[in-house]
């Protein structure tokens, strides 16, 4: 086998991160050497390889799928938004500056096809198989002309289209049907059939619908998904606190202790790396929520400053909405609060930025003896060590330098009181040390709170990944699956008109 396979979507979201994944898994669980790979990428929740380079999350819970090692071949490009009108590109894992969206698909996107192809070429010279993951909607019309994610891979690749639509949201039909005629006819020529996502209820009921599809499309349907609550994992730009989801819906055994520990989450514009707080949330009573009102922090047992693609646009908000105020309150009382990456340097003194917001000197809350200037080039790195007398890994991605200015040495931050700060992401999947930081807040907080001695939350996304691979093996045609990826796309598929248009109304009426 040396082929592949496209996993694109109806729309954002449709479910196409999972369904890459629980395929790669299930192939893995099969013996066939794969590896998962997606072009271009736009998210604020991003990994750091052990070469250190910086890709999507969801490509590295990919590659843990696919039991390979997350490399920046499987992500070669990434773009984060630091606006909504730029992004940071990052090429082959290291930002090469910011880009409008206009220019970047005014040429920019079209010149990386070469890259991206020669990436997937060479993960398909070390694996059986390779599958993608396309981005948004492959009938994108605007922007089939530069693109390098969706048919544009597809075609150059020449690997067939499996496209997934969320039958949740209504119109799933019209939905496959408009996302096929919307594209040339050789486009359409790899469409090689359809994914039901989140289905409930009876399947029969829906059996007659996917035989009209077929004769609409000439093409089939190669599995029916059922809903299950809590598969959403590393999302790339959703709200969701992806592992509690898993642990909420499915059986939780109660807390060891007597009371629950809450767990409020700044919900700061630009929000990077939210994924920090599955650990919290994976613990038996811990309850995490996500807040953007200071008196949503009154009843928390812990704040948690998350990472932030703007910390001064963070820092302005938190001042906004009375958060920041009631941050230095907390502080003041001996109360619980967390600072990751630019939650950490809000908490500082002061920052100097002329990079990333380019507002220059700012005063920070004052809460920890740290000061902050931005360097040009990025942090990226995947540091070992030590806290609270525990083991702890993680990975750094920051512009961000802290200069430590007292404090006892939390990680490569400061402990003042209650208040920590690191640019660790990822610490608090480190189970001794998660357990250790959890028993030192329900101290703190008064609560009598014990972590679960036996919570790890390496085997629970395991856990995970592992129900993803049974969604495909039980619910999806997999002999189909397996003859779309070492044989391409069947012949001789019908066009469906009317195809990709020619040219916008507008110059249409130009030529006329």
């Amino acid at each position: 086998m040396s082929g592949g396979l496209l996993v694109a979507g109806t729309t954002s979201d449709a479910g196409k991160s999972v369904v890459t994944a629980g395929i790669c898994r299930w192939l893995a669980r099969e013996g066939v050497s794969v590896a998962p790979f997606k072009a271009q990428n736009m998210s604020l929740n991003s990994f750091v390889t052990r070469e250190g380079a910086e890709i999507g999350r969801a490509q590295a819970m990919q590659a843990q799928a696919a039991r390979v090692e997350p490399s920046a071949l499987m992500n070669p490009v990434l773009l984060k938004p630091g606006s909504d009108r730029s992004s940071q590109v990052v090429l082959m894992g290291k930002p090469v500056g910011e880009m409008s969206a206009r220019g970047y698909h005014g040429g920019r996107q079209a010149a990386l096809l070469d890259t991206v192809v020669g990436c997937l070429e060479e993960l398909r010279g070390s694996y059986d198989a390779v599958i993608c993951e396309g981005a948004g909607s492959p009938a994108e019309i605007n922007l089939r002309r530069t693109d390098i994610v969706n048919m544009g891979i597809a075609r150059a690749a020449r690997f067939p289209v499996l496209v997934v639509g969320d039958i949740d949201r209504g119109g799933v039909f019209a939905s496959f049907f408009g996302t096929t005629a919307l594209l040339s006819a050789a486009d359409q020529e790899l469409v090689a059939g359809y994914l039901v996502n989140k289905f409930r209820g009876d399947v029969s009921l829906l059996e007659p619908g996917l035989d009209m599809l077929y004769e609409l499309t000439g093409r089939r349907t190669f599995g029916v998904l059922p809903f299950q609550h809590g598969l959403g994992i590393d999302e790339e730009d959703g709200l969701r606190v992806s592992l509690r989801g898993a642990v909420r819906e499915s059986v939780v055994a109660p807390p060891v202790g007597e009371d629950v520990l809450r767990v409020a989450v700044c919900a700061v514009p630009l929000m990077s790396n939210f994924t920090d707080v599955d650990a919290l949330a994976a613990e038996p009573g811990v309850v995490v929520r996500f807040v953007d009102r200071a008196e949503e922090l009154v009843d928390a047992d812990l704040v948690v400053v998350p990472g932030t693609r703007g910390t001064v646009r963070a820092l302005q908000w938190l001042r906004e909405r009375g958060l920041a105020g009631a941050l230095v309150r907390r502080a003041a009382e001996g109360r619980p609060v967390l600072g990751i990456c630019g939650g950490f340097q809000v908490l500082g003194e002061h920052i100097e930025d002329e990079v990333e917001s380019r507002a220059g000197a700012v005063a920070g809350l004052g809460v920890l003896p740290v000061r902050v200037r931005f360097a040009r080039e990025k942090t990226l790195a995947r540091p070992v060590g030590e806290a609270l007398g525990e083991p702890v890994e993680g990975y750094e991605i920051h512009h961000g330098v802290a200069e430590v200015l007292g404090g006892e040495p939390f990680l490569d931050g400061c402990r003042v009181g209650e208040v920590w700060g690191t640019h660790w992401h990822g610490s608090l999947e480190s189970d001794a040390f998660r357990r250790r930081f959890l028993t030192e807040v329900a101290r703190a907080a008064g609560r009598r709170f014990v972590p679960a001695p036996d919570t790890s939350f390496g085997t629970l996304r395991e856990e995970q990944l592992d129900r993803l691979g049974d969604l495909i093996e039980e619910h999806a045609d997999t002999d189909g699956l397996l003859s779309l990826i070492e044989k391409g796309a069947p012949a001789g598929l019908p066009f469906i008109a009317p195809g990709a248009p020619s040219a916008s109304p507008q110059r249409a009426k130009e030529a006329l």
